[in-house]
Formats: C-alpha cells, sequence, structure tokens
C-alpha cells in the first residue's frame, strides 16, 4: 500500500497563503499525514486548520529549515510511510498533481526526488532547475557587474536553453516542492543540519545523485509559487546564505569538484539544446 505523507515549515507566515499549501496537499485523496513544524517565536499558527490528518509542532528553537523538516521525515521512515511531500508554505496547485507524480514514481524506482514545473502566480515559469554550483554561481554571480556575463552564465547554469518542457535529469531541484521516495532518504539520510537554510536541497541532491537515485524535472504538471528571493532583500538573510555556501563548499570542494564537474557534465548531455 502507498501511504504519502507531507511537511511544512512555518515562521511567521500569512495565513491566507499558507492556507492555500496546505488545502492543496489536504485536497489529494491519496495523502495520509501532514506535519506542520513551526519555528516560530510564538505559536499563532497552531489553528490554522482542524483537519485530523494534520500534525502541529511548535519548534521555537528554531533549528533551522532542513531540521526542522527531518522531524517528519523521520516520523515518516519510522511508520513506514512510501513516499514524503517538502512542502513550502506559499506553494499551491491543483488535485491531480500528486497523483500523477506518485503513478510516475510507482513507474519508476529509480528516483528518488522529482518536482514539478514551477509558475509564479501570473502563470510565468520560475527557472528552478539547475547544475550543481559552483562557488561562482552561487557566490561570485550576484556580485558581477557584467550583466551579459551573468546571462550567459544563468542560461547554461540554469537550463534555460531547454525551455522547461521537457522530463529531464536535474542534479539541483528546488527545495519548495521535493517529492521524496522514502527508501531512497533511509539509504543516504536527511537533510544536513548542518545548513540553517539555503542549499539543503542542493546537498540533499546531490547524496541522492551518489546514492544511484535520479532527480527528475517533470513539467506534465504544474504548481504555483509565491516566490521572493528574499535572501536578496534582507542582510540576515543573505549573511545565512553566505554561511550555506561556505559549508556546502567546504563539505563537497569549492574549485575542484571533479563528482560535480562530472555530474553537470553527464546531465548536459543527456539534455536538448
Amino acid at each position: 500500500m502507498i501511504r504519502i505523507s507531507g511537511s511544512i515549515v512555518l515562521y511567521q507566515n500569512d495565513r491566507s497563503i499558507l492556507l492555500e499549501a496546505i488545502n492543496s496537499f489536504l485536497e489529494s485523496t491519496i495523502v495520509e499525514k501532514l506535519h506542520l513544524i513551526d519555528n516560530s517565536p510564538e505559536n499563532g499558527l497552531k489553528d490554522i486548520t482542524t483537519d485530523k490528518r494534520v500534525v502541529y509542532y511548535h519548534n521555537p528553537s528554531n533549528p533551522g529549515f532542513g531540521a526542522a523538516h527531518n522531524i517528519a521525515m523521520k516520523w515518516a521512515i519510522s511508520e513506514g510511510f512510501t513516499y514524503h511531500l517538502i512542502l513550502n508554505p506559499d506553494v499551491y496547485y491543483a488535485k491531480g498533481v500528486l497523483e500523477e507524480l506518485t503513478e510516475y514514481l510507482e513507474m519508476n524506482p529509480e528516483i528518488g526526488n522529482i518536482m514539478p514545473k514551477v509558475l509564479y502566480p501570473n502563470n510565468e515559469v520560475q527557472l528552478l532547475c539547475k547544475l550543481l554550483p559552483t562557488p561562482y554561481d552561487w557566490i561570485g554571480r550576484r556580485f558581477n557587474p557584467f550583466k551579459k556575463m551573468v546571462e550567459r552564465r544563468n542560461d547554461l547554469f540554469e537550463l534555460r536553453f531547454t525551455n522547461y518542457d521537457q522530463i529531464m535529469d536535474v542534479p539541483y531541484l528546488s527545495g519548495c516542492f521535493m517529492y521524496l521516495r522514502i527508501s531512497a532518504l533511509q539509504k543516504i539520510g536527511l537533510f544536513d543540519e548542518g545548513i540553517f537554510m539555503y542549499g539543503e536541497e542542493t546537498d540533499l541532491c546531490r547524496r541522492l545523485i551518489d546514492g544511484g537515485y535520479r532527480t527528475i524535472f517533470y513539467p506534465k504538471v504544474h504548481i504555483y509559487h509565491h516566490f521572493e528571493k528574499g535572501s536578496h532583500k534582507s542582510w540576515r538573510l543573505t549573511k545565512i546564505g553566505m554561511q550555506s555556501a561556505i559549508y556546502y563548499f567546504n563539505k563537497w570542494g569549492w574549485f575542484f569538484d571533479k563528482r560535480r564537474n562530472f555530474i553537470n557534465k553527464n546531465i548536459l548531455s543527456k539534455l536538448k539544446f
């Protein structure tokens, strides 16, 4: 029997936007449990829903995005669930999305993580499929004053040349919607709790690939994401992002990372230019 759980990590969220995410998940007839892990100082969102499939945890110590999701994933593993959805509190989608993704996962047991096409509320495509990052991609790109150089790199790094219209292996999928195979997590581990926020999904995707699993972009269904680049608007979040990048590159390698180069080249060789 297929058993599906999900988790949303909260931090002082807008109630109406959060309800869109919760209701999107609960409208699916195949889901069993949704965990709300609230990292906010206060538990003002504890009454956001009365649905019995929802479990609310107040987690004011705020250990970070990945660490909070790990609480739910550890539970899903212990209870024998099949799949687990990591869902952002600012994402919403139509009924049937999770059903189609589940069917695709069932047909392709080598897939460890799958993400649908992600749109802004105005239906513009969000460019959330990426190669494994170099230090330039995560740090240098933001400070490069030569816009044409940045755009050339973005076309490759964000796989823009694919037009986001084909099912494809992508080594770095966004953390806004990660539909994960529990058996894969049991093999490769959960989010690295050394990363507070930003980059934890990159690390997990990379470990899935190293564990022999595929990380797939599936554009036949789509979701909506109220996406704001918070790290570009807040010095505090910029600092967190920089700390995460340093941790990630210290772990995997900065400029000399043969495995990164191999994975990226292998992915590009399979894509249609």
